[in-house]
């Protein structure tokens, strides 16, 4: 359309040129001009028609030149037309008009050429030479200076053209960079694992990325620019996809965070959805609002808190988050008076449980327990203690009969019957609680008082409840005190050993003497044998008797005769690792006696953590020529298994066995099978608590012992009494006494 507009007033120029002094030369001027724009109009529809995106830099200077020559020659005619009328016609309107025409012609060089240099120049040049050439040929003085100022013309038409170039050109690769980055801004913007939002000083959103419209769904982000950003949160709240209060929450909290009264906040939305959030406020007053969907990491997270605070097997709290609820209950309750609660249950022989039918149906067991437990306690915080134990908090009642009765309640529910792997349970619990007032609750104080309780339930019948009384604080003390005497007793080899003979079924000769640890208290006096042994046994130390006894006994053996041996008692926790064999070596070592006359006795109680391990130990001193027993034989529940699959030399049937042996004939038979059963098998036979010569008696009549340990004979006896009981036995053949008491 401009090239028309200009062909029109060319001609028009032309042919009022022609009419007004009759020059024919412009209406061949007029026609020109006429036949460029054809030519060149025609040029432009075909460079339309070309596939600019095949075109090669080549064809595009080609096409360049081709525009370029037609413009040229506008330029030229115009050049001409000015120059003839300066240098023929002399008229003062054709050349006010053509030159006109022609520098209002220029100007579109710069508006409409500036992008190639080359039709500038061309353009510039073609128009202001002919009509320089013809100003002086003209042979005028003030045309000549008019020709002359066209060349400043010329110059300063390129130069303001090459500007206009120069400029657009800058601006077009900025834009471009602009563009590049903003792209590139973009694409990192919308991939970003974080939602960001950037609001101005009036929490209008200037840019929003896609995962927080994700995040938030708060719908695309090319419809939420300069929308404020609590109303696009509310609408969030309107669609149930957060609560009313949140969106509130997050403008509030992003103000605390963006201030630095806050580092981080976490947010919990419907549907499991966490999201972190952190601002920062900007130089304008705005802020930028980056979150992330934290999920994932806050539910690791509370799985793990579920693994710190309750038991992986029963789902209970255990002993520590147990303590945060009887706390936190107490906290929100600080005026509230009556009477609490505290029972301690422990499941009855569950040892047995575990060692009959595995521990995969122990462990199903107990959680069939916990749960009727916390079923039936309702109230009540429930919590795992340890093992088969059990711990319970009950919350105010109005008085301490009605916590009494609650207790023994919750008590007597849980006892009964329980299903485990398709086999019933009669499972009994011993309970221990203690009563008290909320303002002297003290976790720690509070359990030992129930403790004490249970132990006192446990001592009385199984499966029975007792409460604290404050006697049981005395017996407590008095028991603590006992064991820290014994504890130095054992420190400072405050121990003695009596030795309780085991002689032939017929009083003939001593074979062996078992090595009995004794203890006499020094305001107490003598403390029976079972008391301090379990005291040992609970303080760890009875390791620590085991190697007093083993040295000891073994110099002791070698004072007597060399046919007697010495039998040494292990306990479980002797057998638990190999440290007992370099204590046996260290005292075959120490004391010259020959492992033949050292007897090592064990109880089925060993055998119940570790038997693989216990039975490797033993194999490995049964090599090295020590005889192995096995003490109190028929007091457990599997004793005749390990008949055959334990390195055993001797069998100590139990005094259990004697008991109305002589009045009872099934006794007797029982007695007689198992001594049978162990022959069979190779083994020597020792009988324990022999106490009368009825009982001797029929035991000789029967061959049913090898060898008899009991006060039938002999009592236990200091150490150089065994090798006199056997002079005296060498001088003459011992009656036996008849006795009825027991040791």
């Amino acid at each position: 359309m401009t090239l028309l507009a200009g062909v029109i007033v060319h001609m028009a120029t032309c042919l009022a040129i022609a009419f007004k002094t009759g020059s024919s030369v412009y209406l061949w001027l007029a026609g020109g001009f006429f036949l460029v724009f054809c030519a060149r109009m025609i040029t432009f529809r075909q460079f339309d028609r070309v596939d600019k995106d095949t075109m090669s830099r080549a064809d595009i200077e080609r096409w360049e030149r081709i525009l370029v020559a037609g413009a040229a020659c506008t330029t030229t005619l115009l050049g001409i037309c000015s120059g003839y009328a300066i240098f023929m016609l002399h008229d003062s309107f054709s050349e006010l008009a053509s030159i006109s025409v022609t520098m209002a012609t220029m100007v579109s060089v710069v508006g409409r050429n500036y992008g190639s240099r080359m039709a500038v120049d061309l353009q510039t040049f073609s128009c202001c030479l002919p009509m320089i050439i013809c100003s002086l040929m003209a042979m005028d003085f003030y045309r000549g200076i008019l020709s002359v100022f066209l060349i400043p013309f010329w110059l300063t038409t390129r130069a303001m053209a090459n500007g206009v170039r120069e400029f657009l050109y800058e601006n077009v690769i900025a834009r471009r960079e602009i563009t590049s980055i903003a792209d590139r801004f973009d694409t990192a913007l919308n991939n970003m694992p974080h939602g960001l939002v950037m609001v101005d000083a009036e929490n209008r959103i200037q840019v929003v990325n896609r995962k927080a419209c994700e995040l938030l769904k708060i719908g695309a982000p090319e419809r939420l620019k300069d929308r404020d950003l609590g109303a696009v949160l509310r609408y969030g709240a309107r669609y149930n996809f957060m609560d009313s209060s949140q969106p509130e929450l997050i403008l509030r909290q992003m103000t605390h965070v963006a201030e630095g009264k806050l580092s981080r906040m976490l947010i919990h939305f419907p549907e499991d959805l966490s999201l972190e959030f952190s601002a920062s406020r900007r130089a304008d007053g705005g802020a930028v609002l980056i979150f992330e969907d934290v999920s994932s990491r806050v539910k690791a997270e509370q799985k793990i808190l579920h693994m710190v605070r309750y038991d992986a097997l029963t789902g209970l709290p255990n002993r520590e988050y147990f303590s945060h609820l009887v706390q936190d209950y107490l906290n929100r309750h600080p005026r509230k008076r009556g009477p609490l609660g505290f029972m301690v249950l422990d499941i009855d022989e569950f040892k047995h449980v575990n060692d009959m039918r595995g521990h995969i149906t122990g462990d199903r067991l107990l959680c069939a327990i916990a749960n009727r437990i916390e079923e039936r306690s309702r109230k009540a915080i429930v919590g795992r203690l340890m093992g088969d134990q059990f711990i319970l908090f009950f919350p105010h009642a109005k008085d301490a009969e009605a916590m009494d009765a609650e207790i023994r309640r919750v008590h007597a529910e849980i006892q009964g019957n329980y299903e485990a792997d398709d086999v019933t349970f009669l499972v009994s619990l011993s309970a221990g609680f203690a009563i008290l007032e909320s303002d002297a609750f003290a976790m720690d104080e509070w359990s030992i008082k129930a403790d004490l309780a249970l132990f006192e339930s446990k001592s009385k019948e199984r499966g029975g409840i007792s409460g604290f009384e404050r006697e049981m604080d005395g017996r407590y003390i008095e028991k603590q005190k006992l064991k820290a005497d014994l504890r130095e007793a054992v420190a400072s080899n405050g121990l003695n050993i009596a030795y309780q003979p085991m002689f032939k079924a017929d009083g003939s000769r001593i074979e062996c003497a078992e090595a009995l640890a004794r203890w006499v208290h020094p305001e107490k006096g003598a403390i029976p044998p079972d008391v301090f042994i379990r005291l040992a046994e609970d303080m760890g130390i009875i390791s620590d008797i085991t190697r007093f006894i083993l040295m000891k006994a073994c110099v002791d053996c070698m004072t007597w005769p060399d046919h007697i041996a010495v039998s040494v008692n292990l306990s479980a926790r002797d057998l638990r690792d190999n440290d007992i064999l370099a204590v046996v070596s260290e005292a075959l070592k120490n004391s010259g006696l020959s492992p033949a006359r050292l007897h090592l006795e064990i109880t089925e109680s060993c055998l119940i953590d570790e038997p693989a391990a216990v039975r490797a130990i033993l194999a490995e001193l049964r090599n090295s020529g020590i005889t192995i027993a096995i003490d109190d034989f028929g007091t457990g529940f599997s004793s005749l298994s390990y008949l055959d699959t334990l390195p055993l030399d001797i069998i100590k049937i139990d005094r259990s066995f004697l008991r109305n042996i002589v009045e009872d004939g099934r006794r007797l038979k029982l007695l007689r099978g198992t001594v049978n059963l162990a022959r069979e098998l190779g083994l020597k036979i020792v009988t324990e608590g022999v106490e009368t010569a009825e009982q001797l008696a029929l035991l000789n009549k029967y061959r049913a012992t090898d060898l008899v340990q009991g006060y039938v004979f002999s009592p236990p006896v200091p150490a150089q009494n065994v090798a006199l009981l056997q002079e005296a036995i060498g001088r003459r053949t011992p009656l036996p006494r008849r006795r009825n008491n027991v040791a």
